[in-house]
């Protein structure tokens, strides 16, 4: 691997992460009714912190491969499409509000991770493995964007 082509890949990352300490939960997210499976708040950073690194050592070993396999430039191509949707989501729900916004963004953001999980595992096992704790983590995070739309019905009328 690459250790420039890990280092670009992660600064890709920075933007999303930048998103997650601009709009923090803050109390508009402690007011609303959530699952009692809801991810305690010191998991997050943790969480993306490693997801971050992981998705950088996925796209440098697929970067890597430029040249050797013609499927890495669409690899390459879902792994920017998902990063930017990542980046999307957080302004969207915590920065606007709107939680039926953010639902439709993480549909289309957990449709992207699959996609890239699929097209780097074709190109390289090990970088599509090192997809599926990010697809987890979305899914997880689908299904909480999910049940705070259901638990509370006036905020997302409110607010999208």
């Amino acid at each position: 691997m690459d250790f420039t082509l890990f280092l670009i890949f992660l600064l890709a990352c920075g933007p999303a992460a930048a998103t997650g300490a601009m709009f923090s939960p803050g109390e508009w997210y402690r007011g609303l009714s959530k699952p009692r499976w809801t991810p305690r708040d010191w998991m997050f950073p943790v969480a993306w912190t490693t997801l971050y690194l992981c998705m950088s050592v996925a796209a440098a070993r697929v970067a890597g491969l430029a040249g050797q396999d013609a499927r890495v430039g669409m690899a390459l191509a879902f792994w920017a499409l998902q990063i930017g949707l990542n980046t999307l989501w957080t302004p969207v729900f915590f920065g606007l509000h709107r939680i039926r916004a953010g639902m439709i963004v993480l549909s289309l953001l957990w449709l992207a991770v699959a996609a890239t999980t699929v097209a780097f595992w074709m190109v390289d096992a090990i970088a599509g493995s090192l997809f599926l704790p990010y697809l987890a983590w979305v899914s997880v995070a689908g299904a909480l964007n999910l049940s705070v739309l259901r638990l509370n019905p006036m905020a997302a009328r409110q607010g999208g």
